[in-house]
């Protein structure tokens, strides 16, 4: 495995930037057309992508959800203003949610350092596999329940959001939109607020993998603690480029049957990622 920066010659080098670009235009096309967050694919795309060139090692799968994150900043923040525009923010539940995700983005990020990658590996797959069962089989249009949360059950219900999803590498999309959902609120707002959820996540979960992984063995080069620089440069600049061709994609396409397709995609995903972390 190659651990020193100066070993990687331009052959590798090359072969890592074309991979981060094929990565950076799926999850922006996956971001704009489901709103689940291309967390759901940049992980295991820089996992594999990290295997494959024969880079890092046992710590791979926790710097691949750390650079998601890093990358979940630059998207939440473009996102969230172009549905600001919009008007489709709930700004009382993302004034009142965000501290608690937050919160629970920053647990999130202290057990994963914690966490071996076999660990780390089953609670991603999990959470993906509940994230592509619900885009597979909830019923559009309508709420399980009829308001959002309040109090503790708000806090609680939150900071899990966060703790996950840090876990996880995505941003809020994928869990405070389900949430939102079944809550009553329509898909568009449910998108475009969890939207806000994103950055509260990205940035505390960010810098608490930089802190996890800063002297950890088994790291890709080039990487800041469970962050690889590289990959976060070049997938935050090509799915905020990408993101809005997903989202003017989404309004002609069979959305029932793309959803869910990309969940048989999210299921599959989810069960290499635990084998191969196992």
């Amino acid at each position: 495995m190659i651990t020193d920066p100066q070993s990687l010659d331009l052959m590798t080098l090359g072969l890592m930037g074309l991979a981060l670009l094929g990565a950076g235009v799926l999850a922006g096309l996956v971001a704009g057309l489901f709103g689940v967050g291309g967390g759901t694919v940049i992980v295991p795309a820089l996992f594999y992508a990290f295997a494959v060139l024969g880079l890092g090692g046992e710590a791979n799968l926790h710097v691949a959800v750390g650079s998601s994150l890093a990358v979940i900043i630059a998207t939440s923040l473009r996102s969230l203003a172009a549905h600001r525009r919009h008007g489709a923010v709930d700004e009382d539940v993302l004034r009142r949610w965000t501290p608690w995700v937050a919160l629970g983005a920053l647990i999130g990020a202290g057990l994963a350092g914690l966490a071996d990658q076999g660990t780390l590996g089953i609670i991603y797959g999990v959470c993906v596999t509940l994230v592509a069962l619900h885009m597979m089989f909830a019923p559009t249009g309508r709420g399980v329940f009829r308001a959002m949360p309040e109090g503790w059950l708000r806090r609680l219900i939150a900071s899990v959001i966060g703790t996950l999803s840090a876990m996880m590498g995505v941003g809020g999309g994928a869990l405070g939109g389900m949430v939102m959902t079944a809550c009553g609120r329509s898909i568009h707002q449910a998108v475009a607020t969890a939207s806000g959820f994103g950055l509260a996540i990205g940035i505390p979960a960010t810098i608490g993998f930089v802190v996890a992984g800063w002297s950890v063995a088994g790291r890709p080069p080039l990487s800041l603690g469970f962050v690889n620089a590289p990959a976060v440069l070049v997938m935050a600049l090509v799915t905020t480029l990408v993101a809005p061709w997903g989202a003017a994609l989404a309004h002609r396409l069979d959305q029932v049957m793309l959803k869910r397709a990309f969940a048989v995609f999210l299921l599959l995903t989810a069960m290499s990622i635990v084998a191969k972390a196992l």
